[in-house]
């Protein structure tokens, strides 16, 4: 069962992502905004756009988040990997996604400090500018 969902989750993720399917999407509402006038703007010709939408919504909010979990965990065990790999990384950032955000900005904050004004390794974000402008 997890297997099928992750399945279906991935491939309607991926669809959902593609400009064909943004312009099916654009073209019902268009359709439907053209069938308006045919039948007087009534309640159940917004109650169909209106259903249609929430239901969509809905369902996609699930999917896109398996989607996006599941990818995230992914990135985390490469990033582990990379961490034991190395020998100069250190090993206890390993796991630290399972810790609170004000633990995880307590130890970006303390790394910021370690790498920044007195330190020998300054960070430098003039070669970030660089490879921006390369584009």
């Amino acid at each position: 069962m997890n297997k099928l969902f992750t399945s279906i989750a991935g491939k309607i993720a991926t669809l959902s992502g593609k400009p064909l399917t943004f312009i099916l999407a654009i073209s019902a509402v268009i359709v439907w905004a053209i069938t308006g006038p045919m039948f007087g703007f009534s309640e159940v010709w917004q109650l169909v756009i209106n259903t249609g939408t929430t239901i969509v919504t809905f369902l996609m909010v699930f999917l896109v988040q398996n989607t996006q979990n599941r990818d995230a965990s992914a990135m985390q065990a490469k990033l582990d990997e990379l961490l034991r790999a190395v020998k100069e990384a250190r090993c206890e950032f390993i796991g630290i996604e399972h810790l609170t955000d004000v633990e995880i900005e307590k130890i970006r904050t303390q790394l910021e400090k370690e790498e920044g004004p007195g330190s020998e390794k300054k960070p430098s974000h003039r070669s970030v500018g660089r490879l921006l402008s390369r584009r």
